[in-house]
């Protein structure tokens, strides 16, 4: 979830009469025992899915959130389960007051009104390090975190059921291109490729969306908040860094992204996390993997986009697509065997090929 602005509130409205009935007598029975005001129920925000988030205020001058999750539609478990995960870790994430889990209603802790998001300098990227440097913190926490078995695996099946977003949704739904035998041949080889490089990286506890948008900040030397966990899986440890640094909602000169990666990359090997082929020596082995697995990320998210838009009704989130699509041209540029991906790409967009590759070595 990411914050509204506070000084404008608004009163949640339901759609369902039934629903709100029950939310109010859920409500009524937690307002004395956390010294809850009511009155003061407003909107917090809405996520892409159909969570909606409320925050109302404590008798004592603090606040709390509340989540608003229809069972029909999500289910909170892994939510539970996953800040668990991450308050043993010693992540700052919402504490959890109170669950409803047949009305599909929780109590929490507020971790504030900023994002990360809000406070980043667009404009001077040298100035983010210090907010980056928490990132990472929080990070290089949950993954040392990691035991297998904890979390679903991020496997082959998922992966691949992922990258089927992309043609599902993104070419066919939203561009209106049916790929012929031969770009459906090309496009599965691709993906079976692009499957087993990332399955072959070390595997970690994986936030799966571990972006600015989703990062809370607090007091200036407090860590940061981390929100939107509860589709966290047990996968490639190149992935949660490739999502912060190759953002939905947010672009940065590969120079920054480097700098970025590279002081994740030397606090990752000092913690044995990367002892993995050469990549405790070579950065650029490194970066090769970081980028391969943004690409599956990248291919997956306009295929989700696509899909929130014409299936949800959320037509906001397209908007950014075609930043995926860069960072897509922009990895299958670099690698050879990427090449048939960027000549389909050329092929659906009608855009002429770009001859030569970069090898990814930095």
């Amino acid at each position: 979830m990411s914050a509204a602005d506070p000084t404008r509130p608004t009163a949640p409205e339901w759609a369902d009469p039934a629903r709100q009935a029950a939310f109010e007598r859920w409500l009524a029975r937690l307002q004395p025992v956390h010294r809850l005001q009511p009155d003061s129920l407003r909107v917090a925000s809405a996520d892409a899915s159909f969570r909606r988030y409320f925050r109302l205020d404590t008798e004592d001058g603090a606040s709390r959130i509340v989540m608003d999750a229809p069972p029909a539609h999500e289910n909170c478990a892994p939510f539970v389960r996953v800040a668990a995960l991450m308050q043993a870790a010693g992540l700052h994430v919402p504490q959890i007051l109170d669950w409803d889990e047949a009305g599909g209603f929780m109590l929490m802790t507020d971790l504030g009104t900023r994002t990360l998001m809000e406070v980043l300098d667009r404009d001077r990227p040298e100035a983010n390090r210090p907010r980056f440097a928490q990132a990472i913190d929080a990070l290089l926490a949950w993954q040392q975190a990691s035991r297998p078995g904890e979390l679903p695996p991020y496997d082959e099946a998922l992966l691949r059921r992922e990258l089927h977003l992309f043609p599902d949704w993104y070419l066919g739904r939203h561009r209106g291109v049916t790929l012929d035998a031969e770009q459906t041949a090309t496009l599965e080889r691709q993906f079976a490729l692009i499957v087993a490089r990332n399955l072959a990286a070390p595997q970690v506890h994986v936030h799966r969306d571990f972006m600015p948008r989703n990062l809370m900040v607090g007091a200036p030397e407090g860590p940061l908040g981390v929100l939107d966990f509860q589709d966290a899986v047990h996968g490639p440890i190149t992935y949660d860094i490739a999502s912060l640094m190759r953002d939905a909602f947010l672009s940065w000169d590969e120079e920054f992204v480097l700098d970025i990666t590279v002081r994740y990359w030397e606090r990752a090997r000092k913690l044995g996390l990367l002892d993995f082929e050469d990549w405790h020596g070579d950065f650029g082995s490194f970066w090769r993997a970081v980028e391969w697995m943004g690409l599956q990320r990248h291919l997956k998210v306009a295929g989700i986009f696509a899909r929130l838009t014409l299936r949800d009704g959320k037509p906001r989130y397209l908007a950014d697509a075609p930043r995926f699509i860069a960072y897509i041209r922009h990895t299958a540029s670099r690698y050879r065997e990427l090449a048939p991906l960027l000549r389909l790409l050329d092929q659906v967009e009608g855009r002429t090929a770009v001859d030569g590759w970069a090898f990814g070595r930095v």
